[in-house]
């Protein structure tokens, strides 16, 4: 085929074909509720041995699983998987680095139909700790990707007719944009595309909502409570100017009736992924856990000094292969640093898929101090219990000492930081010097108003 002559995207993403795959809404449920392991076991496996064709054909993984002493064949299913290596994000930068600009992780080619230039997306994480990584996609992989957002909301109770406003940013990253492929393509919800705070000032933001009757809020929880506080500052009050009644977020460690008592929300939802994957777990309306989106998604939980299978209920490194990806960019264990345990038991919703606790922190933010395991991430759950924390911190590591610095309604508070400290080592073990900042003093240090997720960790040099 000339490549005068390549499909154009939807034509190779086939959207109709997609939903048959992968239902979503009621479709959803009526294919999976009941459902044996054994069956969905089948379905993973024809669609892993395709993305293990696919990923053979990459240079990135012959060289990986070759150092590894592997062969195409030695590999033939899922029960196999733990022949082939784990890999990270800093190894996709390694291959960055070697083959620049765009790496060589992908497998698109020019004669290939399903992921040449007709179709071919890219984007890019954010490029906090260096230069941004290339993230690509073919037609099917970035339609799924923005199908599992869907399938998430309508799983939740997206209604038609909701208006759904999403603090997701755009630019070169990546969720603004499939959220909004995802709302356009997917629900027939009316979507306000607001992105960050930099994008959208929150002032406007709010004022958005109260004007066009936002029903519906999603973007990340640290944000999403900050312009709560933004509305009320303005004069909008939640449930009476801006009538929310579900947000579906990323809760990380912050308590989900803190974030529906700010908006005067009747439910809060949480779900999890990362740039690479997409969406990976949801909950449901049972509000039991997440459910692993298992007919796109093989997960495992491993622990992170062993890389051992971690049992249920043990915290571990989610490590993910994504059986949906067998296009642009194949991910065959992908490591993502996020911790989290997998949940024992069935759910109420008669699905067959494992549930996973959610996000737990991250292995590589973790810090060892004063011989505990201490997670920047915890703090923001005894933070936001506080009148007078208003709404950002940040730990600070220099060499071997610790500190966080919180901003304050009043930083001049007799008795404040004492106060904060006491109730951070009671709640997570860890005795940390603490510092008052006034309020904003630390966004463009966290990125609270630009980052899809504000910096929680830094690390400054040691005074000389």
């Amino acid at each position: 085929m000339s490549k005068d002559h390549l499909p154009d995207y939807f034509s190779v993403a086939n959207p109709a074909g997609l939903r048959r795959e992968y239902p979503l809404g009621d479709d959803f449920v009526a294919r999976f509720a009941g459902m044996g392991r054994d069956e969905l076991r089948a379905i993973q496996e024809g669609r892993f041995r395709r993305c293990l064709e696919r990923a053979w054909a990459t240079p990135f993984y012959r060289r990986l699983w070759g150092e590894a002493g592997l062969e195409p064949g030695d590999v033939q299913s899922l029960e196999d998987l733990e022949r082939l290596p784990v890999f990270s994000k800093s190894d996709l930068m390694k291959s960055v680095e070697a083959n620049p600009p765009f790496g060589d992780y992908h497998a698109h080619r020019d004669d290939d139909p399903r992921s040449g230039p007709a179709g071919l997306v890219m984007q890019t994480t954010s490029g906090t700790t260096g230069a941004p990584q290339p993230i690509f996609f073919g037609p099917r992989s970035r339609e799924l990707q923005a199908l599992m957002v869907a399938r998430a909301w309508l799983l939740q109770g997206l209604k038609n007719g909701d208006v759904v406003h999403s603090c997701y940013a755009h630019g070169m990253v990546n969720a603004g944009h499939f959220v909004r492929e995802a709302a356009l393509h997917y629900t027939r919800a009316l979507l306000l595309s607001a992105g960050a705070g930099n994008e959208t000032p929150s002032t406007s933001q709010v004022a958005n909502m109260a004007r066009f009757g936002a029903t519906v809020l999603v973007g990340f929880a640290d944000y999403l409570r900050k312009l709560a506080d933004t509305a009320r500052s303005r004069g909008l009050e939640p449930g009476r100017d801006i009538r929310v009644r579900m947000i579906s977020t990323h809760l990380g460690l912050m308590p989900r009736e803190e974030l529906a008592e700010a908006w005067a929300a009747e439910t809060v939802y949480d779900w999890y992924g990362v740039g690479d994957t997409g969406l990976i777990a949801t909950e449901g309306p049972d509000l039991d856990g997440m459910h692993v989106m298992e007919d796109a998604h093989f997960l495992e939980i491993l622990d992170p000094d062993t890389q051992r299978p971690a049992a249920d209920g043990e915290a571990g490194e989610l490590v993910c292969t994504c059986l949906y990806k067998n296009d642009a960019y194949p991910i065959i264990r992908f490591n993502t640093r996020d911790m989290s345990a997998r949940l024992a038991g069935s759910n109420a919703l008669g699905l067959p898929f494992e549930r996973i606790a959610g996000f737990l922190g991250r292995s590589d933010n973790m810090v060892k101090f004063k011989g505990i395991n201490f997670y920047p991430e915890a703090a923001a759950a005894v933070l936001v219990e506080l009148e007078e924390y208003a709404g950002d911190y940040v730990c600070v590591r220099e060499g071997e000492q610790l500190h966080i610095e919180i901003e304050a309604s009043d930083p001049r508070l007799p008795g404040l930081a004492e106060r904060i400290g006491t109730l951070i080592r009671e709640r997570l073990g860890v005795r940390v010097p603490v510092t008052l900042r006034e309020p904003g003093a630390l966004r463009e240090l966290t990125g609270s108003e630009s980052r899809q997720k504000p910096r929680r960790l830094v690390t400054r040099q040691p005074s000389a």
